[in-house]
C-alpha cells in the first residue's frame, strides 16, 4: 500500500501550503514541514486555502533539514527542482519515499541538491518560464507517483458506478 509523503522545505506562503494539505488529505499522504516557515500554522489564509480538511490532515514538523533526517533515517527521497537531471516521469517512486520541494523564492538548497544528484526531478516547462507554482507541482509529482503505485489505496470499495450516456 502507498505511504507516500510530501516534503515541504521551508515553505514561505500559506495558501501553497494549506492547498497542498488539502491534495494530502484527498490522496491520504502525509505532509512533513521544514521550518522555519514563512508564516503561522493557525493563519486565516492557510484554513481559507485547507478548509476543512486541515483538521484531518497528518502533518509533522521539523526544526530544520537535519532534524528531519535524524527522525527520517531511512527515507527514500525525491527531490522536485529546476535543476534536476530526470523528468519526475523518469523514476520508479517507492510505495513509501519522500518528495520534497523547495521553498517558493528559492527552492531547495544546493548544498542538499548535491547529496541527491540522482533523485533530483524536475517539472518540463517551455522556455524561460522560472517554475510552476508550488502547489501545482506538488499535485502534478504526486498524482505520478500514485499513479505508479496503482492508486492502490485510493480504489473504492465494491463496483464503481459509471455514468450510462445512452439512456
Amino acid at each position: 500500500m502507498a505511504n507516500l509523503n510530501i516534503v515541504l522545505y521551508e515553505p514561505e506562503i500559506p495558501a501553497n501550503t494549506g492547498n497542498i494539505g488539502r491534495t494530502c488529505v484527498a490522496t491520504g499522504t502525509k505532509l512533513h514541514l521544514i521550518e522555519p516557515l514563512g508564516f503561522q500554522l493557525n493563519e486565516k489564509a492557510i484554513k481559507r486555502a485547507g478548509m476543512d480538511y486541515w483538521k484531518n490532515l497528518e502533518v509533522s514538523r521539523y526544526m530544520d533539514w537535519n532534524d528531519f533526517l535524524k527522525k527520517n533515517p531511512k527515507a527514500s527521497i525525491y527531490m522536485a527542482t529546476t535543476k534536476g537531471r530526470k523528468v519526475y516521469t523518469e523514476v520508479h517512486y517507492e510505495a513509501d519515499c519522500y518528495i520534497m520541494f523547495g521553498k517558493e523564492s528559492a527552492g531547495i538548497p544546493e548544498e542538499i541538491l548535491k547529496e541527491y544528484p540522482e533523485n533530483c526531478v524536475r517539472i518540463p516547462m517551455i522556455g524561460e518560464t522560472r517554475s510552476l507554482n508550488l502547489s501545482n507541482s506538488v499535485a502534478i509529482v504526486l498524482y505520478e507517483a500514485l499513479r505508479q503505485n496503482q492508486f492502490d489505496h485510493m480504489k473504492l470499495e465494491g463496483q464503481l458506478h459509471r455514468l450510462n450516456w445512452e439512456e
